[in-house]
């Protein structure tokens, strides 16, 4: 457990959405002490996450992967996602998580954002934004304050977050994954947000969710000795079985020796999935039995389409979403999916032999992290899949299906550290805590 000497001040009486509910926050002087002293005395910590959630399940399921690590480390702890997710509510917390979702924003496929569901466009959203980020800090309070991977935030609307905890003493943190992009893109982007000179001026630490000699995410850009020095590596985000696993009827949900095809959020997953799906089609005696979840945000049109042709086969199930995919996981024989961070995670965590098969665009994270870790044996690299382009050979995919038993486990490679994250963040956060 751990508890930190401060002195609150008041907190603003403020209304936010937490969770499905809204809640009135009154006037208070701090939570009660962890070990019962009077006020101003030891407190449990506050933890804040930032998430700002433009696209795919990725950032919202790493930010409650962590945020449920620290809750059971902490004891007394209050931790305070703040998120763009649309399907937030639809994962479960465990006690002292809680969640404040802030208005949707999507990445369209020019490149630029606009508002998920309201009439408002992408200024007034970002400052909508902006004011609900700001006001929830200066309620919540936070000691700690963890920003996934966008060191401004969205359009730069974490700077007045960051500059008002910054005076209250708040340690911050820039939580980055284990792959950003292809260095020279990174270096463009960072430059034209203005990011190293925010993470030389804010940032206390930066944590990067893997380990150096898998990939260095920041090589190669223009970082100050000063910031440099800040650079933390974890290891990767170790993944548990949920609680109620296994299921009574969990052979009914999965068939005994499926292979599990996931292509994550499913927003960019369409191209995977055809691929596996004629796979079977082509060669009819490919029977290894299979389920494919789609992910939330697939096109509606395509996951009915792909729905048709699947139940064409006995051996091939769907679903759509499961927000507790390391059941399905744990219950497969393997897994087919494109190579993003949680996936990546999960194949390691309950290890599972995978091939995975990258995007290219718009960014080059999953190539880069997919070859890393083919090039040390955690995995098998397909050719990248990428929509509107030439069709992958499906014979290439079923026999990857097929060879699946064959592969080595990711455990055989034998990476010191490889999955020791949730540890080191643990350790991470206490330091910090009790630096403040």
């Amino acid at each position: 457990m751990a508890c930190l000497v401060r002195n609150r001040g008041i907190v603003p009486k403020v209304a936010y959405a937490v969770g499905a509910a809204s809640v009135l926050n009154q006037t208070e002087t701090g939570p009660e002490p962890c070990d019962g002293q009077g006020a101003g005395g030891p407190v449990a910590p506050r933890i804040m996450l930032y998430s700002h959630d433009t696209y795919g399940l990725g950032h919202i399921r790493r930010a409650r992967t962590i945020a449920t690590a620290l809750a059971s480390r902490f004891e007394g702890a209050s931790i305070l996602i703040a998120t763009g997710s649309p399907i937030v509510g639809r994962f479960d917390f465990p006690q002292g998580v809680d969640f404040v979702r802030i208005p949707g924003v999507v990445k369209l496929a020019s490149g630029d954002y606009a508002s998920d569901t309201m009439h408002l466009d992408i200024a007034q959203t970002v400052a909508l934004r902006e004011r609900i980020l700001r006001t929830t800090a200066e309620a919540f309070a936070p000691d700690l304050l963890i920003v996934d991977k966008e060191p401004t935030g969205l359009r730069g609307e974490m700077l007045p977050t960051l500059e008002h905890l910054k005076k209250q003493g708040t340690k911050i943190v820039l939580g980055l994954r284990d792959v950003l992009d292809e260095a020279g893109a990174l270096k463009t982007e960072w430059i034209r947000k203005g990011a190293p000179e925010i993470i030389e001026h804010y940032y206390d630490e930066l944590w990067i969710y893997g380990l150096s000699e898998i990939f260095e995410p920041l090589a190669g850009l223009s970082l100050s000795e000063s910031v440099l020095q800040r650079v933390r590596y974890t290891g990767y985000l170790r993944r548990e079985a949920p609680d109620d696993w296994p299921e009574e009827h969990m052979a009914q949900r999965v068939p005994r020796g499926s292979v599990l095809v996931t292509p994550g959020g499913g927003g960019d997953g369409e191209a995977l999935i055809d691929w596996v799906l004629r796979a079977y089609e082509t060669d009819t005696s490919l029977s290894v039995p299979a389920l494919i979840v789609f992910g939330p945000f697939m096109n509606v049109e395509r996951r009915a389409e792909f729905e048709r042709r699947a139940h064409r086969f006995r051996t091939i199930r769907t679903r759509n979403f499961d927000s507790r995919l390391e059941r399905l996981m744990i219950e497969s024989r393997g897994v087919i999916a494109m190579g993003g961070y949680n996936t990546f995670c999960e194949i390691l965590s309950f290890d599972k032999p995978a091939a995975l098969a990258p995007r290219i665009t718009p960014r080059m994270e999953q190539y880069l992290r997919v070859a890393a870790a083919d090039r040390i044996g955690l995995v098998q690299m397909l050719p990248p899949v990428q929509d509107g382009e030439g069709l992958p050979d499906p014979a290439a995919m079923g026999a990857a299906i097929q060879a699946l038993d064959k592969q080595p486990l990711p455990s055989a490679a034998k990476v010191n550290g490889l999955l020791d994250g949730l540890d080191r963040v643990a350790e991470l956060t206490r330091s910090a805590l009790l630096a403040r």
